[in-house]
């Protein structure tokens, strides 16, 4: 269970697709940075930030799944973009807002260099039930 921090009395105000905090009880589950690895083809992805950011939320769920989390779990992501640029945020912001809805977890967006793709997300979820066949 996740309760969103979504405004703080004379404190900031949350400019995106993300909560100012996120309040949750254990156990957790700590997602590898995911990058656009297709499952299809057996490669990294090139593309549009947009269509390398799909392939990576894709393939977080998959990972929440096999740990017993979904999306609506996640508590905290990081992004990380090879090219911090207005217009690469904002393709990559479409997205990331499409898949996470109302369930917006703590984030950071960092420019960084990356090896062969241009976005690569790591998260943190609160696992609803234990999944005890890990």
């Amino acid at each position: 269970m996740k309760t969103l921090v979504s405004s703080v009395p004379d404190g900031p105000k949350a400019i995106g697709p993300y909560s100012l905090g996120v309040v949750a009880g254990g156990p957790f589950v700590f997602v590898s940075g995911m990058t656009p690895f297709s499952p299809a083809t057996g490669k990294i992805e090139r593309g549009s930030i947009a269509g390398q950011t799909v392939l990576v939320l894709e393939n977080i769920k998959r990972v929440l799944g096999a740990s017993g989390a979904s999306l609506a779990d996640v508590v905290s992501c990081r992004v990380y973009l090879s090219s911090l640029t207005p217009e690469t945020f904002r393709e990559m912001n479409e997205v990331y807002a499409g898949y996470f809805g109302d369930s917006l977890p703590a984030r950071a967006t960092i420019g960084a260099q990356l090896l062969g793709f241009d976005v690569e997300i790591e998260c943190v979820a609160a696992i609803p039930t234990p999944n005890t066949s890990l």
